[in-house]
């Protein structure tokens, strides 16, 4: 316990140190927001998987999934590396610096008004970023908080207040310096804790033949290429996890902040790498949770409904496979993924309602400085809503990063897409696209079908829904012209 709290002491010193380093450095909306435009290939590709991958993976999806499906969860990681790193880096990381930096714009809300003369769209996207990101930052909140109470033996309540003080005080004071200034050290640790895992996982579990076959032994499914709950619902958790990061808000900024061409490209196989690595071992470490923490393990189990409790499961895990002297290093692994993603949820939410609602629709007037400040002010309030979200503990960590994720994706996936790389893409089509994304990822939510899944279709509605609309007002307008 001492060397875990010494640990925790240094990293909180290292924060705090971190955030008066960036406020120094911070002189501008632009410097808060996009660290000036210039950041390098190493910072951005570490700043990336490290926003993508945190305390909801390591914890709720790893867990959860793992427990459910076993080794076919693997498909989520390859996808995840291949298609939400690789192809987004490849496909559209160089066009969206290109295009934001003649457009001049800072945030993915302020693009899409530019690129479809559309103020509309820009009060969408701008609520939508601040409303939906919160659930999704309430979900690191409370995987961390699992992982702090089993650890340090302190209130679930307790553990989600102190890491919100934590992301508050490195972040309201430097932005996005901050943030990326450190994202670096944060994946070095995250490397480190990941190799540490898959040791001991393998080690305790006796070898791979030994664990596979004890999984077999539990269920056969459970080594399929497709697990218990069959093909639809694994294609919905594969697609919402790899397809959303063509369009979520806090990932699209780092190529608005990305230094040039020559660094995205470094930057792709640095970040590509990356993720091969954190998230083939997360994955594998979560399908083998039957093998360590069988089904009537009492802390996984809710005493009142008697049904499992799937967050729990990961922290379980860990405590049972990892020695004491390790297990400092995997609780630094988790804090630096979720702290990482935790300020780039922020900083995202509290620049987009500062510089594309405020701004845009309430003073246009205000001062470069003022809101500088402003957004600090955001980023407070922000922090605060998603702790209370946490301590409700409304949902478990899957469920809510399923309709936060899908919600986003099924508002932007289409207009952002496909307004970078088909210019016939056009205002009408773009709006179609994201409301009526939205409009039935909520709906089929809110009837009862699993996040994932309304997830997944709302955000196919909206890449379907945008060209399409799109497509035919262009026939028309043709039409009408030739008459």
């Amino acid at each position: 316990m001492a060397v875990k709290l010494l640990a925790l002491g240094i990293y909180v010193i290292m924060i705090i140190t971190v955030g008066i380093l960036g406020m120094r450095k911070t002189r501008s909306f632009s410097d808060y927001s996009l660290g000036g435009g210039k950041v390098g290939p190493w910072m951005s590709a570490f700043s990336y998987g490290t926003a993508y991958f945190s305390a909801v993976l390591f914890i709720g999806y790893a867990g959860k999934i793992g427990w459910g499906v076993g080794y076919s969860a693997m498909w989520i990681a390859v996808f995840n590396s291949l298609v939400g790193v690789l192809l987004v880096w490849w496909l559209l990381g160089w066009r969206i610096k290109r295009v934001t930096t003649e457009m001049q714009v800072t945030t993915l809300s302020e693009y899409l008004e530019k690129r479809y003369d559309s103020r509309l769209l820009k009060a969408i996207s701008a609520i939508s970023i601040f409303v939906f990101l919160i659930p999704y930052s309430a979900a690191v909140f409370q995987g961390l908080g699992f992982l702090f109470q089993q650890n340090f033996d302190i209130s679930m309540e307790l553990a989600v207040v102190l890491i919100g003080v934590f992301t508050a005080i490195y972040l309201v004071l430097g932005g996005y310096k901050s943030m990326a200034m450190i994202d670096l050290f944060f994946g070095m640790i995250m490397v480190a804790g990941v190799v540490i895992l898959l040791y001991f996982t393998i080690n305790r579990g006796g070898g791979l033949e030994a664990i596979t076959r004890k999984l077999t032994e539990i269920d056969p499914g459970l080594v399929r290429p497709v697990g218990p709950p069959g093909a639809w619902p694994l294609f919905t958790l594969v697609f919402l996890t790899s397809v959303a990061p063509f369009a979520m808000p806090q990932l699209v900024q780092k190529f608005y902040a990305i230094k040039d061409r020559q660094a995205v490209r470094t930057g792709m196989v640095a970040s590509t790498v990356f993720a091969v690595l954190v998230v083939t071992i997360v994955y594998f470490v979560g399908s083998t949770t039957r093998v360590f923490v069988p089904a009537d393990t009492q802390a996984i189990i809710n005493p009142e409904t008697g049904g499992l409790i799937f967050d729990n499961i990961m922290p379980v895990l860990l405590s049972r496979i990892i020695p004491d002297s390790f297990m400092v290093i995997i609780l630094l692994l988790v804090l630096a993924a979720s702290m990482s993603t935790l300020a780039a949820l922020v900083l995202i939410s509290s620049t987009s309602l500062a510089g594309d609602f405020y701004k845009g629709f309430v003073n246009r007037k205000i001062s470069d400085t003022q809101l500088t400040l402003l957004s600090r002010i955001l980023s407070a309030v922000f922090i605060f809503l998603a702790v209370l979200f946490a301590r409700a503990q409304i949902a478990a960590i899957v469920e809510i990063l399923g309709i936060s994720w899908g919600a986003i994706g099924s508002v932007f996936l289409g207009p952002f897409v496909w307004g970078l790389l088909v210019k016939r893409t056009e205002k009408v089509g773009a709006i179609s696209g994201a409301v009526l994304g939205l409009g039935i990822c909520l709906g089929l939510y809110f009837s009862g079908r699993p996040s994932p899944e309304a997830g997944t279709i709302g955000m196919l509605v909206s890449l379907g829904v945008t060209p399409l609309v799109s497509a035919v007002r262009y026939a028309v307008s043709s039409r009408q012209q030739k008459v």
